[in-house]
């Protein structure tokens, strides 16, 4: 190839590939590593350059974090915290947001990675079944889509996990805030109603129960005690599970848990206060 001349398109060297190995069938491995080695570097190259996709990743994961923690949207999920609290703990926030966005990055290279072998797999395990020779039989068209199938579905795939790796941020963000701030429990979340959210069955069964923060300080003082559901830690947490919406709405104050999680104690003293604020 000239210096001035254009590489060939991974669509093009699939073609390519596949119309040799129709006409000369698994003659040798060497033919067989050539075009390997050919739509490894043609996939490569027709993929979004790498720091295009950080940069997106990037994007997405700190214009949820101003969202969320600079302009205090997360204290919605957090009606007990104040923004001082939320000034105060920063540090660990932001220790966060860095530590999903390296984990983000590291997981769309892997997937990267994998659909590259994916399509090296399905090219080898096709060419090596035709006879030397060559066919006449074979469907070009229908053997072409199967081995760019995983490159087809990679744009998707990174879209998935920059989408499934923000929910994970917010749910990360959300348990720290409530660690720090105090929470005694958290009412579970789910999307289940919304229309083709895919969700899982056990966390619709989890909507609107209320979980127990275990050694919570209402615990301690005897004020309540865990619920019917459990604690927070017997389950897996909002987001923890590939492409879960789930989220916690999270409660600091023994008046706003159920009946059923107030002790004797909790409900003369919650009596005592609202006789102390009507006086």
């Amino acid at each position: 190839m000239s210096r001035n001349e254009k590489p060939l398109s991974f669509y093009e060297v699939v073609t390519a590939a596949v119309r040799d190995i129709s006409e000369h069938g698994y003659d040798s491995q060497t033919r067989v590593d050539f075009w390997l080695g050919e739509i490894a570097k043609a996939a490569a190259r027709d993929m979004t350059p790498p720091h295009v996709l950080q940069e997106t990743l990037n994007g997405a994961l700190r214009g949820l974090y101003q969202r969320l923690i600079d302009k205090g949207g997360i204290l919605q999920q957090h009606p007990g915290v104040s923004r001082y609290t939320l000034e105060k703990i920063k540090p660990a926030l932001r220790a966060e947001l860095d530590r999903r966005i390296v984990a983000s990055a590291q997981l769309i290279k892997l997937n990267r990675e994998a659909a590259i072998q994916k399509t090296l797999q399905r090219f080898s395990g096709w060419a090596t079944s035709i006879p030397i020779g060559g066919s006449e039989v074979v469907d070009k068209v229908d053997t072409k889509d199967d081995i760019k199938k995983s490159l087809k579905q990679l744009p998707f795939e990174e879209r998935r996990v920059i989408i499934d790796q923000s929910h994970k941020l917010v749910s990360s963000l959300s348990e720290i805030v409530a660690h720090d701030g105090g929470a005694i429990a958290g009412e579970w979340h789910s999307h289940w109603k919304q229309l083709n959210y895919n969700y899982r069955r056990d966390h619709k069964e989890r909507d609107q129960k209320v979980y127990a923060v275990r050694g919570n300080w209402a615990i301690e003082q005897g004020l309540m005690k865990v619920g019917p559901a459990g604690y927070t830690d017997e389950i897996t947490t909002p987001g923890e599970e590939v492409f879960c919406r789930c989220y916690y709405r999270w409660l600091y104050n023994v008046r706003d848990l159920p009946d059923d999680m107030v002790t004797v104690k909790g409900k003369a003293k919650l009596a005592e206060i609202r006789g102390l604020l009507k006086s």
